[in-house]
């Protein structure tokens, strides 16, 4: 159940930090995502951090937004139908490579100060939000956004890290 591969690409020594050792960190906490949605099989990702420049220009590319954004999440199975993957999801042995989430902790830092969040818990939160996006989630339809909203939270409140009261209540981001 705790098997999780993650590889890591630090375009701009994120996690060189010598305050916080990050890797451990964001493993324990995608494991608590990864146990919340009941997610058995092995799992393998990449996290890439990345400058603002560069995450506007994947946005502008791959999204049609000309601004950067906080994390942009490239899942494998988007469009995979669903009985497909049931079919290996029981088998033990299979490793399932979830897709790639690039990071800007510029954005993050920014989003922090600007919503009075703190660093951590504004990193936690776009970290499971992409892993949610990786596995599936998504916050487009009202119902959607409550599941979605609702294990993010669950999952950061263990963590140590509470929504904002405006998710709490409503399901919805606040950025």
């Amino acid at each position: 159940m705790n098997n999780l591969d993650i590889s890591f690409n630090d375009e701009v020594n994120f996690l060189k930090n010598d305050d916080k050792d990050w890797i451990p960190w964001i493993t324990n906490l995608l494991l608590s995502a990864k146990k919340e949605i009941n997610k058995k099989n092995a799992q393998e990702m990449s996290i890439n951090f990345v400058s603002s420049e560069k995450i506007h220009e994947i946005n502008k590319k791959y999204r049609g937004k000309d601004r950067p954004t906080d994390v942009i999440s490239f899942a494998i199975e988007d469009g995979l139908d669903e009985d497909f993957m049931a079919a290996f999801n029981d088998d033990p042995d299979f490793v399932e490579d979830i897709g790639d989430l690039f990071l800007c902790p510029e954005v993050i830092k920014r989003h922090s100060v600007e919503y009075e969040t703190g660093f951590n818990r504004e990193f936690g939160y776009t970290l499971v939000h992409g892993y949610l996006h990786l596995n599936g989630f998504d916050h487009i339809e009202d119902d959607e956004a409550k599941v979605m909203f609702g294990i993010q939270g669950k999952v950061l409140r263990e963590y140590g890290l509470p929504l904002h009261p405006d998710q709490e209540n409503h399901g919805k981001q606040i950025h």
